[in-house]
């Protein structure tokens, strides 16, 4: 009986100092990248394996933190693509912290779905697909645009700023989208914390568009209508979490 005791003692006194599944990975990744900086760790689906996400990166780790794995998980029975669903659950989170007092909103009275636009006003494509702005509405579609002014556009950020100060935000954007000079502006605004999301998600391109359930919709379906109400009906019956 004494045995038994120094035995569930000494394995106690193991488990105490047993590392944490955050200390597993981060000392993992630290022999691969000393600098690394591990934001997340969660059970995965995969089995042995943890989920990480590393800013807008995501990982794999065994448990015994001797591997680590880079791409797209695919569960062969189901056909389902893990890793996507799982980025499409952070960027949820992210959105989140963007309210509607945060974008711009263009909505018909009855919206059937809605998707998020990263946009940036002298984005060519933005300006094309702002262009159909109306079918878009008239198919059901509220567009909800985030502002992320693009480093290779000078000045797009402080025309998104003055579009933002406008008394009538929807009728600048549309204005500047045009083609039209918003000229200069200067209030409270959330162009900078918009764009920094942006890039916290790991988007470096405009338009980017996102479906309600995360799914990131690409430009040869987001810039054509008639594909586009399509692609949400098929996301509404079938989200991103069950795929």
């Amino acid at each position: 009986m004494r045995y038994l005791f120094l035995l569930a003692s000494a394995l106690f006194s193991l488990s105490a100092f047993a590392a944490t599944p955050q200390e597993t990975v981060q000392l993992a990744l630290s022999k691969l990248a000393p600098q690394v900086k591990v934001d997340a760790v969660q059970e995965s689906v995969v089995p042995g394996f943890y989920e990480v996400l590393i800013g807008s990166q995501l990982l794999y780790v065994s448990k015994d933190g001797r591997f680590v794995l880079d791409g797209n998980a695919i569960d062969g029975a189901s056909q389902r693509d893990i890793t996507e669903a799982a980025r499409a659950k952070s960027r949820m989170v992210h959105l989140a912290k963007i309210g509607p007092d945060k974008r711009i909103i263009f909505a018909p009275a009855n919206a059937k779905y809605s998707v998020t636009v990263f946009t940036d006003i002298d984005c060519p494509f933005c300006r094309r697909f702002h262009q159909n702005i109306a079918e878009y509405n008239k198919l059901g579609i509220a567009v909800e645009y985030i502002f992320m002014p693009l480093d290779i556009h000078p000045g797009a950020d402080k025309k998104a700023e003055a579009v933002w100060c406008a008394s009538d935000r929807n009728a600048a954007f549309s204005a500047a989208m045009n083609g039209a000079d918003p000229g200069t502006a200067t209030c409270k605004n959330p162009v900078a914390e918009t764009t920094a999301l942006a890039h916290a998600m790991g988007i470096n391109g405009t338009p980017t568009m996102l479906a309600a359930d995360g799914s990131r919709i690409a430009p040869q379906i987001s810039l054509a209508p008639d594909k586009l109400v399509v692609e949400l009906e098929h996301l509404a019956k079938n989200p991103i979490s069950t795929r």
